[in-house]
């Protein structure tokens, strides 16, 4: 078993995947990728990761506030972020919380602010 961090990301953007991934092994996390709600659900449960970033629209427009509430309903306790195009103003009016996410990181990614963030849920050696 792994003392490392597990992040689990779900996008169907195979370069968003790639890069976050990339960059998260780098700072050593241990990132699983997956390009489906489907496949970040089988993953999830396969996985066990200790954080999840998921991205809103992928099948559906609201594909990953699904994935959310089935992760927040089988582990309420987990840190769900949403990756997102929208807007910060408008990511305030959706109501992430009652979606299930703990925050969002709009796209393109800022690796800075990103890694900021999940050192504070890094678990710790």
């Amino acid at each position: 078993m792994s003392d490392k961090t597990k992040i689990l990301v779900i996008d169907d953007d195979p370069a968003i995947c790639v890069s976050i991934k990339a960059i998260l092994d780098a700072r050593g996390y241990e990132t699983a990728t997956a390009l489906s709600g489907k496949e970040g659900l089988e993953l999830f449960r396969k996985t066990q990761p200790d954080i999840v970033l998921c991205d809103m629209m992928m099948e559906d427009i609201d594909a990953g506030a699904k994935v959310a509430k089935v992760i927040k309903e089988e582990r309420p306790e987990l840190p769900v972020f949403l990756l997102s195009t929208i807007g910060e103003a408008t990511a305030r009016t959706i109501g992430l919380d009652e979606l299930g996410f703990n925050g969002v990181f709009q796209k393109p990614v800022n690796f800075d602010l990103l890694l900021n963030v999940l050192e504070k849920h890094r678990k710790k050696a």
